[in-house]
């Protein structure tokens, strides 16, 4: 599914993004995260061994809802699945991530030994309000 403008609009800001996975026992599990594009999926960029990466091990199906930073009662929903995952990039990834969110280098909170790990997201379904 090709993503329409008024998505891509918003991956291309700096906008909130809840990513949602599925727990082992099916129960839903959601994180707040940057988001970005390559123009044709959703990409998130998280740390290996994480829950959501566990979660995304086991079963690809995921949603996210990208919330308008400038009017929150705007969002896009999209569900889909991750189709790849490599830490191929994943520490300059997360550097222009922190660019377009805070206009800083990225602090690395949990200490530069974390492997960061791309996902990327091929959309099945996309809706939204606003």
């Amino acid at each position: 599914m090709t993503l329409p403008d008024a998505v891509l609009d918003l991956l291309r800001k700096p906008s909130p993004c809840f990513f949602s996975t599925i727990m082992a026992d099916g129960s839903p599990q959601v994180t707040e995260t940057w988001v970005d594009t390559d123009g044709e999926h959703i990409i998130i960029n998280t740390v290996v061994g994480f829950v959501k990466v566990r979660n995304v091990e086991r079963d690809p199906r995921v949603a996210v809802a990208i919330q308008d930073p400038e009017n929150p009662f705007r969002y896009i929903q999209v569900r889909g699945k991750v189709v790849t995952m490599t830490t191929d990039g994943g520490s300059e990834s997360i550097e222009a991530l922190s660019q377009k969110y805070t206009g800083r280098p990225y602090p690395w909170y949990g200490g530069r030994d974390q492997q960061r790990v791309i996902l990327t997201i091929e959309a099945e379904s996309i809706s939204g309000q606003g």
